[in-house]
């Protein structure tokens, strides 16, 4: 295809590190574009979030001409090069040889920018820019798809899943990020291979979906993962998922775009309506962190506690309040009152307690501690939690309001409990 000139110049600011990068190896006699991600956004109008270059400059030719460099996969064409305290990703065009493990080809060949185009993913993302005239050199057809919003696997739709299962989530997610549609020949070919999940390191899936419900089209991205039969093999057991995903995914499409805990918040409501055994599956089977897991858990324990903001003693409120995850739940509570002809009233009481909190009585440090209880000749053991856990609850409540007064509790409490 004829390229065309359709980025005027100059590029946005941060776009100077690589367009640095690609001045140095035309200076040293390379051929040298930007590439990839940043042309599609730039032909969108939307700012890129990094860009990456693409030369026929071999890996240890970009190392020598470069000062700052890291070798993260030199042997598929990748260097990073540091520019303006940036790292550009500088990658040797290349075509691809055989995929046997559905992520990685076997071996590569160093080529052109032609046939570096065919062996990418998406014709969205297989386009080149040169930055210096504004000329974007388009071989697959990116740009009527940019201009269609159209979603299209480059060449045979079946043989670019084959080679990297994961760009059967990746189709999902720029289709759901930028608002396309997925072409329906490759829409046809992710449902067919959508059994290949399953080869998919459990790592790669949770981070593409940490990407996917992050955005604020999350909800559309759940509706083309049950579309597409995708879904259901998120992770093992993932099928109790899918069959509550009619009642799940209309909750998940209205709450807010720039929600905290995005991809935290997305998954407790898609567990909210299966059993205790499909979350800890979850859990396992997408490899979550301990801050992940825990997030997750405390959202669905708690999903119910701002539904009767008047209900909530000040201790539990307080306790809400400052967890991290607060404002998800928040979020998740407006949408679980939608339907509710008092939710503007229950809104308006749970953000006049919110407000009549004192921010340094939110989560004070306990007026009350182990060593009070040492010097009284307490010996460690299950009384200590029973003992502080009740202090702390009074003093959350301001039934305790200083230390002196907890330490009179405290003295009362371990009274009645040696009487007992």
């Amino acid at each position: 295809m004829e390229p065309v000139s359709d980025i005027s110049l100059p590029l946005p600011a941060d776009a100077a590190p690589a367009v640095e990068i690609v001045r140095a190896l035309r200076a040293a006699g390379h051929q040298a574009l930007l590439a990839g991600g940043c042309v599609r956004d730039l032909l969108r109008g939307v700012p890129p979030l990094d860009y990456d270059v693409a030369t026929d400059a071999p890996p240890a030719r970009v190392v020598e001409l470069f000062r700052a460099t890291r070798e993260v996969g030199a042997s598929f064409g990748v260097v990073l090069v540091r520019r303006r305290s940036r790292w550009v990703e500088v990658a040797t065009f290349r075509s691809d040889g055989v995929y046997r493990d559905g992520r990685r080809p076997e071996s590569v060949v160093f080529s052109d920018a032609h046939h570096d185009a065919q062996r990418r993913d998406f014709t969205v993302n297989g386009m080149f820019l040169d930055p210096e005239s504004g000329e974007v050199i388009d071989y697959v057809g990116g740009r009527a798809d940019i201009r269609d919003g159209v979603i299209r696997a480059i060449g045979d739709p079946a043989a670019r899943f084959s080679e990297d299962h994961l760009r059967l989530l990746r189709a999902v997610r720029f289709a759901a990020r930028l608002a396309y549609q997925i072409e329906p020949r490759t829409a046809d070919a992710i449902r067919a291979a959508a059994a290949n999940l399953a080869r998919v390191a459990a790592e790669r899936i949770r981070d593409e979906l940490e990407r996917m419900f992050a955005d604020a089209n999350r909800g559309r991205a759940l509706f083309l993962l049950q579309k597409l039969g995708l879904l259901s093999r998120l992770w093992p057991g993932a099928e109790a998922v899918a069959r509550n995903a009619e009642r799940v995914i209309p909750l998940v499409a209205r709450i807010e775009g720039d929600v905290p805990a995005g991809f935290e918040l997305t998954l407790a409501i898609l567990l909210s309506e299966c059993d205790a055994g499909v979350e800890f599956a979850a859990f396992r089977g997408l490899s979550l962190s301990n801050q992940q897991a825990g997030a997750v858990a405390w959202l669905l324990q708690s999903r119910a506690a701002l539904d009767d903001p008047a209900a909530l003693s000040l201790a539990q409120l307080k306790r809400l309040v400052a967890s991290e995850w607060f404002g998800a739940l928040r979020a998740w509570g407006r949408q679980r009152r939608a339907d509710r002809s008092d939710r503007a009233i229950l809104e308006a009481l749970l953000s006049d307690r919110i407000a009549r909190l004192h921010p340094e009585r939110i989560a004070p440090p306990p007026f009350v501690t182990g060593d009070d209880l040492l010097a009284r000749g307490v010996a460690p053991g299950p009384l200590y939690k029973r003992v502080l856990s009740e202090l702390y609850e009074g003093q959350l409540n301001e039934e305790l309001p200083d230390r002196t007064t907890a330490l009179v509790a405290l003295d009362a409490l371990l009274a009645n409990t040696l009487r007992a």
